[in-house]
């Protein structure tokens, strides 16, 4: 995770959660956001 830059991390995000991919590997996406102070609204589509 720690190579990812900030604007990719929340693109890779997005695209999980659109994707629905597990929801584990979501949370962890989740936790190194929280762990960089990136915060993300949710859009609803």
């Amino acid at each position: 995770m720690k190579y990812l830059s900030d604007q990719m991390l929340i693109e890779v995000y997005h695209r999980a959660v659109d994707l629905q991919l597990d929801s584990a590997f979501i949370e962890l996406l989740r936790e190194e956001m929280q762990t960089r102070n990136i915060r993300i609204t949710q859009v609803s589509a």
